[in-house]
């Protein structure tokens, strides 16, 4: 069986993943529309190719320090359970595969861990991965 496959992103010096099934493509930052009454991590939405798409601040989600997009800023945009959505992270690293991955652990540098399906071991350290349902959920409620 071959290992199963990790975009493997950054947020700050964080390292996370989202597991490529999920993943509809990465494009860079673009316009957003901003939108009113919206949770305050949803940016707005994007026309991608036609289709309105919203975008989420993966760095608002998680209470981290807003910061300007830069040239390495992208948009991952995800399907799941029949949404396409968009999240903004701050550069996308590499496909990586884990040999081992732990449990999660109750909070992750100030995160809930019911965030993560688990934290995968790499060579350079360790990559946390995001448990899409549980960020995607949360934005409906």
């Amino acid at each position: 069986m071959g290992q199963e496959q990790y975009i493997e992103f950054a947020i700050d010096e964080e390292q996370y993943a989202i597991h490529i099934e999920d993943i509809h493509e990465i494009i860079k930052m673009q316009d957003i529309t901003q939108i009113p009454n919206v949770t305050p991590y949803v940016e707005g939405v994007i026309n991608l190719r036609g289709k309105i798409v919203p975008v989420i601040s993966l760095r608002k989600f998680f209470n981290l320090v807003v910061r300007e997009y830069s040239r390495t800023t992208r948009i991952i945009v995800v399907h799941h359970q029949n949404d396409t959505v968009g999240i903004i992270v701050d550069r996308v690293n590499k496909v990586t595969t884990f040999a081992d991955i732990q449990a999660p652990p109750e909070r992750i540098g100030g995160i809930d861990g019911n965030y993560f399906v688990g934290i995968g071991l790499i060579d350079s350290g360790l990559v946390a991965i995001l448990k899409l349902n549980e960020i995607l959920l949360h934005e409906q409620e």
